[in-house]
Protein backbone atom coordinates (compact mmCIF):
# COMPACT_ATOMS: atom_id res chain seq x y z
CA UNK A 1 0.00 0.00 0.00
CA UNK A 2 1.26 3.76 -0.81
CA UNK A 3 2.51 5.94 1.96
CA UNK A 4 0.68 9.20 1.18
CA UNK A 5 3.21 12.00 1.70
CA UNK A 6 2.87 14.16 -1.46
CA UNK A 7 0.10 15.09 -4.58
CA UNK A 8 1.88 11.87 -6.07
CA UNK A 9 1.51 9.86 -3.70
CA UNK A 10 -2.23 10.64 -2.71
CA UNK A 11 -3.19 10.22 -6.39
CA UNK A 12 -1.60 6.96 -6.61
CA UNK A 13 -2.95 5.47 -2.92
CA UNK A 14 -6.57 6.86 -4.43
CA UNK A 15 -5.56 4.88 -7.94
CA UNK A 16 -4.84 1.37 -5.67
CA UNK A 17 -8.02 2.26 -3.47
CA UNK A 18 -9.94 2.62 -6.78
CA UNK A 19 -8.97 -0.60 -7.96
CA UNK A 20 -9.73 0.66 -11.88
CA UNK A 21 -6.30 0.65 -12.77
CA UNK A 22 -7.57 0.20 -16.65
CA UNK A 23 -9.74 2.79 -16.38
CA UNK A 24 -7.23 5.57 -17.91
CA UNK A 25 -10.26 8.29 -17.96
CA UNK A 26 -11.31 7.46 -14.01
CA UNK A 27 -7.79 7.65 -13.08
CA UNK A 28 -6.69 10.66 -15.42
CA UNK A 29 -9.89 12.58 -13.02
CA UNK A 30 -8.15 12.16 -9.67
CA UNK A 31 -6.79 15.79 -10.05
CA UNK A 32 -10.23 17.16 -10.49
CA UNK A 33 -11.47 14.82 -6.93
CA UNK A 34 -8.76 16.44 -5.25
CA UNK A 35 -9.37 19.57 -5.92
CA UNK A 36 -13.04 19.39 -5.81
CA UNK A 37 -11.87 17.93 -2.14
CA UNK A 38 -10.38 20.44 -1.46
CA UNK A 39 -13.41 22.97 -1.94
CA UNK A 40 -15.00 20.50 0.77
CA UNK A 41 -12.50 20.73 3.31
CA UNK A 42 -12.29 24.75 2.86
CA UNK A 43 -16.39 24.93 3.68
CA UNK A 44 -16.11 22.18 6.02
CA UNK A 45 -13.13 22.12 8.23
CA UNK A 46 -12.62 24.62 11.19
CA UNK A 47 -9.50 23.82 12.77
CA UNK A 48 -6.48 26.60 14.40
CA UNK A 49 -3.87 25.65 11.39
CA UNK A 50 -6.05 27.61 9.38
CA UNK A 51 -5.57 30.96 11.39
CA UNK A 52 -3.04 33.22 9.44
CA UNK A 53 -2.10 36.54 11.17
CA UNK A 54 -1.36 39.44 7.94
CA UNK A 55 0.15 43.23 8.53
CA UNK A 56 -1.09 46.05 6.75
CA UNK A 57 0.09 49.84 6.72
CA UNK A 58 -2.55 52.14 5.60
CA UNK A 59 -1.30 55.24 3.45
CA UNK A 60 -3.28 58.49 3.72
CA UNK A 61 -1.77 59.56 0.62
CA UNK A 62 -3.65 57.43 -1.56
CA UNK A 63 -7.40 58.29 -3.10
CA UNK A 64 -9.23 55.94 -0.87
CA UNK A 65 -6.89 54.79 2.20
CA UNK A 66 -9.77 53.42 4.30
CA UNK A 67 -9.78 50.22 1.59
CA UNK A 68 -7.20 47.49 2.09
CA UNK A 69 -6.51 44.88 0.44
CA UNK A 70 -7.42 41.75 1.71
CA UNK A 71 -4.98 38.33 1.38
CA UNK A 72 -5.43 36.49 -1.38
CA UNK A 73 -5.69 33.24 0.89
CA UNK A 74 -8.27 34.95 2.94
CA UNK A 75 -12.03 33.14 4.21
CA UNK A 76 -13.18 35.00 7.37
CA UNK A 77 -11.91 37.30 9.55
CA UNK A 78 -11.24 36.86 13.29
CA UNK A 79 -10.20 39.94 14.52
CA UNK A 80 -8.44 43.52 13.20
CA UNK A 81 -5.90 45.01 15.31
CA UNK A 82 -4.00 48.75 15.35
CA UNK A 83 -0.94 46.95 15.76
CA UNK A 84 1.24 49.97 15.71
CA UNK A 85 -0.54 51.63 18.75
CA UNK A 86 -0.13 50.72 22.09
CA UNK A 87 -2.38 47.92 23.73
CA UNK A 88 -3.15 47.15 20.17
CA UNK A 89 -6.67 47.79 20.26
CA UNK A 90 -8.99 46.03 18.57
CA UNK A 91 -11.41 47.16 16.00
CA UNK A 92 -15.34 46.93 16.04
CA UNK A 93 -16.60 45.36 13.41
CA UNK A 94 -19.62 47.25 11.19
CA UNK A 95 -21.78 46.03 8.37
CA UNK A 96 -21.33 48.08 5.54
CA UNK A 97 -24.51 50.39 6.01
CA UNK A 98 -23.78 50.96 9.19
CA UNK A 99 -20.23 52.61 8.34
CA UNK A 100 -21.44 54.55 5.52
CA UNK A 101 -24.19 56.02 8.51
CA UNK A 102 -21.06 56.77 10.67
CA UNK A 103 -19.42 58.44 8.06
CA UNK A 104 -22.24 60.55 7.30
CA UNK A 105 -22.56 61.58 10.33
CA UNK A 106 -19.33 62.66 11.45
CA UNK A 107 -18.48 63.87 8.06
CA UNK A 108 -16.28 61.22 7.22
CA UNK A 109 -13.01 63.21 9.19
CA UNK A 110 -9.82 61.63 9.20
CA UNK A 111 -9.09 59.99 12.28
CA UNK A 112 -7.72 56.81 14.10
CA UNK A 113 -10.08 53.98 12.58
CA UNK A 114 -12.31 52.64 15.65
CA UNK A 115 -14.78 49.96 13.20
CA UNK A 116 -14.19 47.26 10.07
CA UNK A 117 -16.30 45.69 7.57
CA UNK A 118 -15.18 43.12 4.85
CA UNK A 119 -16.35 44.15 1.54
CA UNK A 120 -15.76 42.11 -1.39
CA UNK A 121 -12.07 41.26 -1.48
CA UNK A 122 -11.04 44.54 0.46
CA UNK A 123 -11.14 45.59 4.87
CA UNK A 124 -12.61 48.85 4.77
CA UNK A 125 -11.76 50.88 8.14
CA UNK A 126 -13.62 54.12 9.39
CA UNK A 127 -13.06 56.49 10.43
CA UNK A 128 -10.55 56.97 7.07
CA UNK A 129 -7.26 56.88 8.77
CA UNK A 130 -5.56 60.30 9.63
CA UNK A 131 -1.59 58.77 9.11
CA UNK A 132 -0.42 55.65 8.71
CA UNK A 133 -1.56 52.87 10.89
CA UNK A 134 -0.06 49.32 10.93
CA UNK A 135 -3.60 47.15 10.57
CA UNK A 136 -2.96 43.43 12.10
CA UNK A 137 -5.74 40.19 10.53
CA UNK A 138 -6.43 37.38 12.35
CA UNK A 139 -8.16 35.60 9.94
CA UNK A 140 -8.99 32.46 8.54
CA UNK A 141 -7.18 31.11 5.51
CA UNK A 142 -7.99 28.86 2.39
CA UNK A 143 -6.12 25.71 2.48
CA UNK A 144 -3.35 26.07 -0.35
CA UNK A 145 -4.06 23.37 -2.64
CA UNK A 146 -1.88 20.63 -3.49
CA UNK A 147 -0.91 21.08 -7.14
CA UNK A 148 0.72 24.19 -6.32
CA UNK A 149 2.11 23.65 -2.88
CA UNK A 150 3.16 20.28 -2.43
CA UNK A 151 2.90 18.60 0.08
CA UNK A 152 0.77 21.29 2.18
CA UNK A 153 0.48 21.18 6.01
CA UNK A 154 -3.01 19.49 5.56
CA UNK A 155 -1.73 16.63 3.87
CA UNK A 156 0.66 16.15 6.40
CA UNK A 157 -1.83 16.47 9.32
CA UNK A 158 -4.41 14.36 7.84
CA UNK A 159 -3.53 11.86 4.76
CA UNK A 160 -6.96 10.17 5.81
CA UNK A 161 -8.84 13.10 5.19
CA UNK A 162 -6.97 13.78 1.75
CA UNK A 163 -7.92 9.91 0.32
CA UNK A 164 -11.13 9.51 1.88
CA UNK A 165 -12.22 13.11 0.46
CA UNK A 166 -10.84 12.02 -3.07
CA UNK A 167 -12.62 8.94 -3.28
CA UNK A 168 -15.59 10.39 -2.64
CA UNK A 169 -15.62 12.70 -5.37
CA UNK A 170 -15.17 9.90 -7.54
CA UNK A 171 -18.22 8.27 -6.36
CA UNK A 172 -20.70 10.01 -9.28
CA UNK A 173 -18.44 8.20 -11.74
CA UNK A 174 -18.67 5.10 -9.84
CA UNK A 175 -22.45 4.86 -9.28
CA UNK A 176 -23.79 2.09 -7.45
CA UNK A 177 -19.94 0.82 -5.59
CA UNK A 178 -20.44 -0.84 -2.49
CA UNK A 179 -17.28 1.01 -1.04
CA UNK A 180 -19.02 4.62 -1.34
CA UNK A 181 -20.36 4.21 2.43
CA UNK A 182 -17.30 3.23 3.75
CA UNK A 183 -15.41 6.05 2.32
CA UNK A 184 -18.10 8.32 3.04
CA UNK A 185 -18.15 7.29 6.78
CA UNK A 186 -14.19 7.61 6.35
CA UNK A 187 -14.09 11.28 5.55
CA UNK A 188 -17.24 12.49 8.13
CA UNK A 189 -15.36 10.46 10.90
CA UNK A 190 -11.53 12.21 9.88
CA UNK A 191 -13.72 15.64 9.60
CA UNK A 192 -14.99 15.51 13.04
CA UNK A 193 -12.05 14.18 14.53
CA UNK A 194 -10.19 17.23 12.95
CA UNK A 195 -12.86 19.96 13.84
CA UNK A 196 -12.71 18.35 17.47
CA UNK A 197 -9.32 18.80 17.93
CA UNK A 198 -9.63 22.22 16.91
CA UNK A 199 -11.52 23.02 19.19
CA UNK A 200 -9.63 21.12 22.38
CA UNK A 201 -6.30 22.73 20.76
CA UNK A 202 -7.43 25.90 20.77
CA UNK A 203 -9.90 26.34 24.09
CA UNK A 204 -7.67 23.65 26.00
CA UNK A 205 -6.79 26.53 28.96
CA UNK A 206 -9.88 26.10 30.32
CA UNK A 207 -13.77 26.35 29.74
CA UNK A 208 -14.92 29.05 27.75
CA UNK A 209 -16.65 32.22 29.26
CA UNK A 210 -19.14 34.34 27.92
CA UNK A 211 -18.39 37.85 28.31
CA UNK A 212 -20.67 40.60 27.08
CA UNK A 213 -18.30 43.97 25.21
CA UNK A 214 -19.47 47.55 25.64
CA UNK A 215 -20.84 49.19 23.17
CA UNK A 216 -19.94 52.29 21.22
CA UNK A 217 -22.30 54.52 19.63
Amino acid sequence: MTQIVDYASLQAAVTEYLARDQDTTLIGRIPTFIQFAEAKFNRQLFIRQMEQRAIAVTDPTLAEPEFIALPTDFQSMRRVRLSSIAGKPCLEFRSGTQLDEYRFGVSDVAARPLYFTVFGNELEIAPTPDTAYSIEMIYRRTIPPLAATDPNWLLTLAPDLYLYGTLLEAAPYLKDDGRIQTWGLGFSAALNDLNNLGLTSTFNAGPMTVRSSGQII
